[in-house]
């Protein structure tokens, strides 16, 4: 049977260090199922989910400090289980955007958060307008909206939220 673990790790980022992390894991018997990964400032940060049997968990969390001191991460090594599809919600993709302020993103976790509403997967991300070299952002989120929620009044509370942060928003049933 197999088991799962969440890996996070970070280090200074540099060419070739998905190649390595990635052969450590396949030496290692450990197949990626879902992962992560991104440079913010200088630092690479990756998130994995890797399954594999008993035998390939136990290698790994044997060796795991000198395996990534040798890849300069630093690393947290968690087991988890596989989730379940649940038919208890309905999945739906949010875009956000518009000019850049402090709070943007934890004026929309509150909001999601008092709707018992879950972010599955969120991006963020800042850039300059092209003309005016205004500063935007923007938020990609999918999220688990429970079934007993009506949509339409969740998009239209959600859209308010966004215009008091002078924001505009899309929002669509994910595929």
């Amino acid at each position: 049977m197999n088991r799962s673990l969440v890996i996070t790790a970070i280090g200074a980022d540099r060419p070739g260090i998905v190649n390595e992390l990635t052969e450590v894991l396949l030496n290692a018997g450990l197949n990626i199922q879902d992962s992560r990964m991104s440079v913010l400032g200088g630092e690479f940060a990756v998130m994995l989910l890797v399954t594999g049997n008993d035998t390939s968990i136990d290698a790994l969390n044997q060796q795991k400090d000198s395996l990534f001191t040798s890849l300069n991460l630093n690393v947290l090594i968690k087991p988890t289980t596989s989730s379940s599809d649940n038919d208890q919600f309905a999945r739906y993709k949010i875009a956000v955007e518009g000019m850049d302020n402090p709070g943007i993103v934890h004026k929309l976790a509150r909001y999601l958060s008092q709707h018992s509403i879950n972010i599955v997967n969120m991006q963020t991300d800042s850039n300059h307008a092209p003309h005016t070299g205004t500063p935007m952002f923007t938020v990609n989120m999918l999220v688990d909206i429970p079934s007993g929620q009506i949509i339409e009044q969740v998009e239209s509370d959600f859209a308010a939220v966004c215009d008091e942060l002078s924001m505009d928003v899309e929002f669509k049933a994910a595929i």
